[in-house]
């Protein structure tokens, strides 16, 4: 999508032209975050009040409190989100997922994909701007922080606290201790908030790991908050570059109405109003004069922008879709008596005056596969049952020649017990007349939501090996009628020339 075409010349007016104002982002900017000579710029957005930035209050503060919150609620005596990395289990609203559940994990992580995609077809940057943490912490706690301590932008910070070397002490205090905060908090996810309180409370070197991440995560925290912040947005996130396969022309998004807006008026301003030879020629009523449009040019949407782009000139990839400018602009057309909606959410084709089309391929096509994956995963967690079973060889020799002549393999049975109490599975082997295990090696305890992995050696005559192989069938049973039968391949001698005794002892 193409950025409107810059504003016409304004007619002679007998006066020497004003040098115009530099940019950021005309000419040759890569980013609304560099000056022309390469260094930053360093953006202080001014907060611009409005409907809007209400619901973004309302549902970020929201989503802050979920996160501190989550790790806090149980369902079935668990979190009710743990991401057990050590312990090789995930608690996940009610249920326990373990790493050989990668065909769940697939289609979970496909869908989620597939959501983003439908949502920014429907809405554009609607995560960005109203869900994605960077933006939820930036905008609605570190720089509140920051305007409580340095004063709004374009307001006199005389007699402030922020004016000594205090006050930006105090102000990286509170970034630390907020950065903190989050720190342990994510860490709840992954190890529960039950173990780091005691962790909180203890020695660091009892919890060497934790105490690591939490640190490495507090300073990464900081380096984002303090110093990088929107580079994040314009720099290390894709999602902005992927606008233009993600939308189409029908898709929401903030944007400048042109037709209406252009061409501009009078850039001469009063300090903390809006133009006023512009308001001298309104008409009575506050209608524009017929020969300019209704943006005055006061750059309200420029100065309260986080990524310092000028959204009048088109869909950008630094636009986060926040509708700060929105709320500007509604402010600045409400003082002038005009009608809102300037800057406001709609498509590129509504705004070009074509009709707006809410049903379109993609926006049936990707509910379509994302209900399709949705009935995929149930299906297949339905079918996980109460337990998962793994059979692997055993560790060592491939097999060994007892002094009865039966040749005897290793195995490693790993149980993954769902249920939310101890329970007990029997194994047993099948496929082969006369094969069996020992019987203090037939049935395991596995406690609530625990996996083990038990040790076994299968017994099987000599005789029915064919070729140095013999198919057998190892068989897990458990409670609620739980059965699993596992095929495996038992190894032993090629045939009768061979060494039996030679033949224990080969890798």
């Amino acid at each position: 999508m193409k950025p409107e075409a810059s504003n016409p010349a304004p007619p002679p007016t007998g006066r020497a032209p004003r040098a115009p104002a530099i940019d950021p982002g005309e000419g040759l900017s890569v980013l609304s975050t560099l000056n022309d000579d390469g260094s930053r710029r360093w953006l202080r957005p001014r907060l611009s009040k409005g409907r809007f930035l209400t619901r973004r209050r309302a549902v970020g503060y929201l989503l802050i409190a979920l996160f501190a919150l989550l790790p806090l609620i149980h369902i079935r005596g668990r979190p009710i989100i743990l991401l057990d990395i050590a312990a090789q289990r995930f608690h996940i609203f009610g249920g326990t997922f373990y790493p050989t559940d990668t065909l769940l994990l697939a289609l979970l992580l496909v869908g989620v994909f597939i959501a983003i995609f439908w949502v920014t077809a429907l809405l554009g940057r609607i995560w960005c701007g109203w869900a994605c943490p960077q933006t939820v912490y930036m905008e609605l706690l570190f720089r509140p922080i920051e305007r409580l301590l340095e004063g709004a932008p374009g307001r006199a910070r005389k007699g402030r606290i922020q004016t000594t070397a205090l006050g930006k002490v105090l102000k990286h205090a509170l970034y630390f201790l907020c950065s903190l905060a989050l720190a342990h908090t994510f860490l709840a996810y992954f190890v529960s908030w039950d173990n780091l309180r005691l962790w909180v409370f203890g020695s660091p070197g009892d919890h060497i790991v934790g105490f690591t991440v939490v640190a490495l995560v507090t300073g990464a925290m900081l380096f984002d908050f303090g110093y990088f912040r929107e580079q994040v947005c314009l720099v290390a996130c894709p999602y902005g570059r992927l606008q233009s396969v993600l939308l189409d022309r029908q898709s929401m998004i903030v944007r400048y109405d042109v037709r209406r807006g252009e061409p501009r008026g009078s850039t001469s301003t009063r300090k903390g109003d809006i133009p006023l030879p512009l308001l001298a020629e309104s008409s009575a009523d506050g209608a524009a004069p017929s020969n300019i449009g209704d943006c005055v040019d006061c750059r309200m949407c420029v100065t309260t922008c986080p990524t310092g782009i000028d959204i009048r000139k088109g869909l950008q990839m630094e636009c986060v879709g926040c509708t700060q400018c929105i709320d500007a602009c509604d402010a600045v057309m409400d003082k002038l008596h005009r009608a809102r909606g300037l800057i406001r959410y709609s498509s590129q084709e509504t705004m070009e005056g074509k009709r707006f089309t809410l049903l379109r391929p993609r926006v049936i096509i990707y509910p379509a596969v994302i209900a399709a994956l949705f009935g995929a995963f149930v299906l297949v967690l339905a079918n996980t049952g109460i337990a998962d079973v793994t059979v692997l060889r055993g560790l060592g020799q491939t097999f060994q020649i007892t002094p009865e002549g039966d040749v005897a393999n290793g195995a490693r049975i790993k149980v993954s017990n769902r249920l939310d109490r101890a329970a007990e599975f029997r194994f047993g082997v099948s496929g082969i007349p006369g094969a069996h295990l020992r019987p203090e090696e037939s049935t395991v305890t596995v406690g609530a939501g625990q996996m083990l992995t038990a040790p076994a050696r299968i017994f099987a005559p000599r005789a029915a090996f064919h070729g140095g192989r013999a198919q057998a069938l190892i068989t897990v049973t458990g409670p609620e009628s739980f059965s699993r039968t596992i095929p495996f391949t038992l190894l032993g001698p090629a045939g009768e020339s061979h060494d039996l005794h030679n033949a224990g002892d080969r890798p």
